[in-house]
């Protein structure tokens, strides 16, 4: 329990991917029996359906028809629906430790998943892993594939990336590291092109950052990195924030989502070259109250005064917030 392993394998059973209409049963026997010949090709959508089976297209469509008890939920995942359409065309690949072989993007989010174990090394085709919104605090790099393209471990509980840097998939392109723990001055000697070579969008959103000169210092390094988020981070309230990141990275296309232009760069030119300006010990917070509810209207007030003799009434309010 809380592992990978244990996550994906219940993750199958809840796909039902054995059971009717996917598989291979009475639904389709001929096809089943077809199958024990070593030379037999698989099965078409036209071939001949004898009496009492079902043809592969009509169990799709009961897989596709949001009226069928055995179609999907319509906020289902594209994974789960090819997982389920594969089991029906061709279940023989999906069989045994072939499921592995199948899945070049995987999503295991908000599954409860504590840790990274070595069952995801099965998975020798991964390209694509979404592993958000568990509950993983650690990371060993020798246990992911090294075929990943993108890694997404969003909403988790990572404080530290010395793990997952020891010797992480070298064609990593995105790194989605938002919503954690992460905290500086220590995590970002990790970020570099000694790690990530090959590195171009990187999300660090809401963490625990503060150090923007070292950050960047490190980031500078990544010789491919074009999109960047650091929104939600302490850092990202210095004034000069912005600005300073646009001139330091000349590569970078994209900044907290927003496309930066080269009049954008050419208004922040030079500004890299002043980091005494960052070193202020002040940040700037700007708050905008559109509407308080339940509080007496000033209105009411004003015009009972006018109409009353008695005492001036007065009424004072104050806003706290914690950082």
């Amino acid at each position: 329990p809380g592992t990978f392993s244990a996550a994906f394998q219940e993750y199958l059973r809840h796909l039902a991917l054995q059971d009717f209409p996917c598989s291979l049963g009475s639904w389709n026997k001929s096809r089943h029996d077809a199958r024990r010949s070593p030379r037999a090709e698989p099965a078409g959508l036209e071939e001949a359906v004898p009496l009492g089976e079902e043809s592969p297209e009509a169990r799709l469509d009961l897989l596709r028809d949001g009226h069928s008890p055995w179609a999907l939920p319509p906020n289902c995942s594209p994974q789960d629906q090819l997982l389920r359409e594969v089991a029906v065309l061709a279940p023989e690949l999906l069989h045994g430790s072939r499921v592995f072989q199948v899945l070049k993007t995987l999503q295991l989010v908000d599954k409860g998943v504590e840790e990274v174990d070595e069952g995801l090394l099965r998975f020798q085709q991964l390209e694509e892993l979404f592993l958000s919104a568990n509950r993983i605090s650690r990371v060993i790099s020798a246990h992911l594939p090294r075929t990943l393209k993108v890694l997404v471990l969003s909403c988790n509980a990572l404080g530290d990336l010395q793990d997952l840097c020891v010797q992480p998939p070298p064609g990593l392109q995105h790194l989605g590291l938002g919503y954690n723990r992460l905290c500086g001055p220590s995590q970002e000697k990790h970020l570099t092109v000694d790690f990530w070579p090959n590195l171009i969008s990187l999300d660090l959103s809401f963490n625990s950052l503060t150090d923007l000169l070292e950050l960047v210092s490190q980031l500078s390094t990544l010789p491919k990195l074009q999109i960047l988020v650091l929104q939600g981070n302490p850092l990202a309230l210095i004034p000069a924030y912005r600005g300073f990141l646009v001139d330091s990275l000349p590569k970078l296309s994209y900044l907290d989502g927003i496309q930066i232009w080269p009049d954008e760069r050419l208004r922040f030119h030079g500004l890299a070259k002043q980091p005494g300006e960052l070193l202020m010990s002040e940040a700037r917070v700007v708050v905008s109250i559109g509407e308080m509810k339940g509080l007496p209207d000033p209105k009411a007030f004003q015009q009972q005064e006018v109409d009353s003799e008695g005492p001036e009434i007065t009424f004072s309010y104050y806003v706290t917030y914690e950082f």
